[in-house]
């Protein structure tokens, strides 16, 4: 987990349960006038006045979501923080507090949680976020991460996945499938390090996908850009586990059915270079690759215009009435049924 073998190690015990929240929270700074009270007390105490107030959480389990002999801990801290907020995105609103817990074993040094909360930190510094409170408690299966978000939206402003409309265009912000190619060049690398220890990856052409995979980013840019647009989203939702999977939620929540077309899809050159050097199908990998958590929304036909060659949107397919039901469109104008496909924490590993 270290590089350094000669670092120092500081045990948990030293510090003990609440001695080891003031220590690793002492730098942590309050942003927002509705934070009342953050950390400290029994309870945070934040004040939302007459605006709606959002609350989502993620978990994160060594093992199941990440890997540590490639995801250092700074990284693993920002990427938790931005799981959450970019589901608080795509409710069109604004994240205003956070709140984190963790079960660390005792293979963990104070050192080790100090960089992961270093990357917590530098999340809630850049996204600005409170962190207003969290629980710790010790693990016999390795590190586990909760993470709470609670943000705010005027009422009017936000946005379900409920609210699409037939002729409703769909549109994806970003490109997709870079994130779980990243994933790939990682796990393939760490089995040839299995077999060769001595052997020092070029990882150089992979930079951009394993960014994507170990140091996500939110798209916090996203809801101020659509008012200053002056268009609201009748659905939204973020893409954390695959495309297909997320336009099929927003289908069924709306009860609509979807045309999506194969050759609209946004993906960057790397994705398509390394998917044919992997040898998979590069429409495949941005359908149910996950984790590239871009915002996927439907907007009016009549909000074209306001979009119109916008760098950050694509316009990927349109809403239909819910009997048409659900297609992709391929490159040779077959219409097949759109399927997730997406990530599953829940599914058992295969024989």
């Amino acid at each position: 987990m270290f590089e350094n073998s000669q670092e120092s190690r500081t045990s948990l015990s030293e510090y003990g349960e609440f001695g080891l929240i003031d220590h690793l929270t002492k730098n942590l700074k309050i942003n927002h006038e509705s934070t009342i009270k953050g950390i400290g007390d029994d309870a945070a105490v934040l004040d939302f006045k007459d605006e709606r107030a959002v609350v989502t959480t993620d978990l994160l389990i060594e093992g199941v979501h990440f890997d540590l002999s490639y995801m250092p801990l700074k990284h693993l801290g920002y990427k938790a923080v931005m799981v959450n907020l970019s589901d608080v995105y795509a409710m069109n609103a604004t994240p205003k507090q956070i709140t984190v817990s963790f079960a660390v074993s005792n293979r963990f040094p104070v050192e080790a949680l100090e960089e992961l909360y270093a990357g917590i930190q530098l999340a809630a510094d850049l996204y600005k976020v409170d962190v207003v409170g969290g629980d710790t408690s010790s693990s016999t299966s390795g590190l586990i991460i909760s993470v709470t978000a609670l943000g705010s939206a005027k009422e009017e402003d936000v946005v379900y996945r409920s609210g699409a409309q037939p002729n409703d265009l769909l549109v994806v912000t970003g490109d997709l499938g870079a994130a779980y190619m990243g994933l790939q060049v990682l796990e393939r690398e760490k089995e040839v390090f299995k077999v060769n220890p001595q052997s020092q990856p070029d990882l150089e052409p992979y930079t951009y996908l394993i960014e994507r995979q170990l140091k996500p980013e939110a798209r916090k840019d996203i809801p101020p850009l659509l008012k200053a647009l002056d268009v609201k989203p009748t659905s939204m939702i973020d893409i954390s586990d695959g495309l297909s999977s997320e336009i099929i939620h927003i289908c069924k929540k709306s009860e609509k059915g979807v045309y999506l077309y194969e050759e609209k899809i946004p993906l960057d050159p790397a994705v398509i270079s390394v998917c044919e050097e992997f040898k998979i199908d590069s429409t495949t990998i941005a359908l149910s690759g996950g984790e590239d958590y871009e915002l996927l929304f439907t907007i009016a036909q009549s909000d074209f215009e306001k979009i119109k060659g916008n760098p950050n949107f694509t316009v990927i397919g349109h809403m239909a009435e819910e009997k048409e039901g659900m297609h992709l469109i391929t490159r040779a104008n077959q219409k097949i049924p759109l399927i997730a496909r997406g990530w599953n924490a829940m599914k058992e590993k295969e024989d």
